[in-house]
């Protein structure tokens, strides 16, 4: 059973969206005074500043020893979002002269994906959007046909944050390493769920996000493997050896490296655990709900992840009552300007606007109890009851 010691989430909701965010651990917080105090910036010489560029130094260590890579391979940005820009910008602007002009993504990337290239779109690069199936999985016949000499970049996450659906990134890589391409994936949804090992993967770049790993906010990472170039997108400073310039996030990137060591050690149970409560959950809602749909069903999903679309009720309503409920999940649904617009990604996969603005993703976290998805699982079949009934009352 997880230990929800571990955590800090004391509010007494049940949390059941740990693909948006984690709670820190709890032995960051025990920690937090002690790293505050080395307050001095990194990039001073004297005593203040050798002691957080100590703590910055020890973290890219232990960062890079969970990664199965080498500390200088690494470069610590703001969030993941950051990272995926400085990847495909800095490197789409670093090979601005180079030949090969034709770049390759997926129709189900993260935003901060998919608006890069549209960024690099307009400026003159050639981009193929590889499709997917009904159930989340990759056209491995497009991307064959249009991996080429002009390929310069492939960008292909490691597993998608709404579905869970997790891609063949080693098989995927060394397809893109056959043509002399270069290859990104966004991890981000990765870390903290699974091992993680991009020397085997044999990625040139990857990306992730501190606090989807029960750290900080306020930190992202690059992994470019040695000798790989990027043009920074911030001027400024040295720091990050020239490539991402601002004074360090001390206090965030010591939080990340105690979690890494963490990550080292206990990965394995943690997935085990989150993979379990996931089987048990989604087998309970089959047998006490009808008219229910999992996205990205029959493939291979991240351990915490379940998505899934309740036929006759809105996505959103099933979230605010939840949430009235004491539970917080997530939707389909991507909301911006203040209008709730159908996800991207459900769409790509061929569903409707309709099902997909009926989607609910539930993940699962280190610190999620048995307890915990049995409550939730009598609140939502309560729940999902009384929807049915306003909506047969109503007509």
């Amino acid at each position: 059973m997880a230990n929800p010691s571990l955590s800090l989430n004391d509010t007494g909701r049940i949390y059941l969206d740990h693909n948006a965010t984690t709670a820190p651990h709890k032995s960051v917080l025990e920690n937090l005074s002690q790293w505050a105090y080395q307050w001095g910036n990194p990039s001073s010489i004297h005593w203040s500043g050798r002691e957080p560029k100590a703590l910055i130094r020890n973290a890219r260590t232990s960062v890079a020893k969970v990664l199965n890579c080498q500390p200088l391979e690494l470069i610590f940005t703001s969030c993941g979002s950051e990272s995926n820009n400085l990847v495909i910008k800095g490197f789409f602007d670093a090979n601005i002269d180079s030949a090969r002009n034709e770049y390759i993504t997926t129709c189900v990337e993260h935003p901060s994906v998919m608006k890069s290239f549209d960024y690099i779109l307009k400026r003159g690069a050639v981009v193929h959007y590889v499709p997917v199936s009904r159930n989340g999985t990759l056209d491995i016949e497009f991307y064959e046909k249009h991996l080429s000499e002009k390929t310069a970049l492939v960008s292909i996450m490691s597993a998608n944050n709404e579905t869970g659906s997790i891609f063949p990134i080693t098989e995927l890589a060394a397809k893109a390493r056959a043509v002399g391409a270069k290859f990104h994936t966004d991890a981000v949804q990765v870390l903290g769920k699974m091992p993680i090992n991009v020397e085997s993967w044999g990625v040139n770049y990857a990306t992730f996000a501190a606090h989807k790993a029960y750290s900080l906010k306020g930190t992202g990472l690059v992994y470019a493997r040695k000798g790989e170039m990027l043009q920074s997108l911030i001027s400024g400073g040295g720091q990050e050896r020239g490539r991402r310039a601002g004074t360090e996030n001390t206090l965030s990137i010591a939080a990340f490296g105690h979690i890494a060591t963490l990550l080292s050690h206990d990965i394995e149970m943690h997935k085990n655990n989150m993979t379990r409560l996931r089987i048990e959950m989604e087998a309970e809602i089959l047998k006490r709900i009808s008219g229910v749909h999992f996205t990205g069903d029959g493939v291979d999903r991240l351990p915490n992840t379940s998505s899934f679309i309740v036929d006759d009720i809105d996505g959103e309503s099933l979230l605010i009552n939840l949430d009235m409920h004491g539970v917080s999940v997530s939707t389909g649904a991507a909301c911006s300007s203040g209008s709730s617009e159908p996800s991207h990604v459900l769409l790509a996969m061929g569903l409707t606007r309709a099902e997909a603005q009926r989607s609910l993703r539930i993940s699962i976290g280190w610190c999620t109890t048995s307890d915990e998805i049995a409550k939730f699982l009598e609140i939502f079949v309560e729940v999902v009851a009384q929807l049915r009934r306003l909506r047969s009352e109503m007509g």
